[in-house]
């Protein structure tokens, strides 16, 4: 019997991937009836959280995945509070294959991001004056099937990522 010696080529090479950076891209708080809400704080308040992902090719082998966040807070007494952020980071991406990118873009990178986020709108509602808000966890592989299955059975089915 002969021994069977197994190469690897350059194609074959283990994905290699590091967060060049994270940061802020768009932030806004806003509480247009605190007047309002500290003479007579309302009933019945109602929380609308809303969350988007995108990724984009930035180069070769450098991709941006950012978290969109929304939450709305309204009581019968008008709207407590409104944030938006969206949170990114910037990710070098190399040996990836090409079925595996996207997925990997909008479904492992913002699990990685969102930590950070989760933090970071504790702290804003916190430091806003209302209880902080703390996100339960996201299930970013759950959005994408949903996000892919909508976008296919949609007038169109481009890729999700830019």
């Amino acid at each position: 019997m002969a021994d069977e010696t197994i190469s690897f080529s350059d194609e074959e090479q283990e994905p290699s991937i590091r967060v060049v950076a994270q940061f802020v891209r768009d932030l806004s708080f806003e509480s247009p009836n605190v007047e309002n809400l500290i003479t007579s704080p309302g009933e019945n308040p109602n929380l609308n959280i809303e969350v988007n992902v995108n990724a984009r090719s930035v180069k070769q082998d450098l991709y941006e995945s950012s978290i969109e966040f929304k939450a709305s807070a309204v009581s019968d007494s008008g709207v407590i509070y409104d944030l938006e952020i969206v949170y990114g980071g910037m990710f070098q991406v190399e040996n990836m294959p090409g079925d595996a990118l996207e997925p990997f873009l909008l479904v492992n990178c913002p699990a990685i991001l969102f930590p950070f986020l989760r933090r970071l709108v504790a702290d804003l509602t916190r430091e806003g004056g209302f209880p902080p808000l703390f996100l339960d966890p996201i299930d970013f592989a759950g959005l994408y099937l949903q996000r892919k299955e909508q976008m296919e059975n949609g007038p169109t089915s481009n890729t999700l990522i830019n």
